[in-house]
């Protein structure tokens, strides 16, 4: 089982990128005893969730677009963008394969298969982020 402290340290490390090249901030660092934890970015214009039920296995990023500054509803599909949608919209829209973030990503020791899986979603969001303007 993961621990909060190591997961934290982890996602800060593999999304690194949302604070070096995108300008997010990192806004709120969650642990619920040993069975949920989240860590948050925000910039001017979206709030990103990367979090883990550690229970359940059970990985979740996820894009909101901010209203007002406020994050939307949860239901709100519009607003309320899971990784995995995104991918199947961006992927679906971009012909040539993307190796952007082919060097970035080089530097990481990816050694479990938590690791391996969380590593996997920040690949695919930095791909995601790099495209998003053009293609929302």
């Amino acid at each position: 089982m993961l621990v909060g402290e190591e997961y934290i340290n982890i996602v800060k490390d593999y999304f690194r990128f949302l604070t070096e090249e995108f300008g997010f901030q990192i806004i709120e660092e969650k642990i619920r005893s040993n069975t949920f934890y989240d860590v948050r970015y925000r910039d001017s214009t979206r709030a990103i969730s990367v979090s883990y039920e550690n229970i359940e296995d059970y990985l979740q990023v996820i894009v909101f677009m901010l209203q007002n500054g406020k994050l939307p509803d949860y239901d709100d599909k519009s607003k309320t963008l899971h990784l995995n949608h995104l991918n199947k919209v961006f992927h679906s829209k971009i012909r040539q394969p993307d190796h952007s973030g082919s060097t970035y990503f080089k530097k990481f020791g990816v050694e479990s298969p938590f690791e391996r899986k969380l590593f996997k979603s920040a690949k695919e969001l930095r791909f995601c982020l790099y495209h998003f303007d053009d293609l929302l």
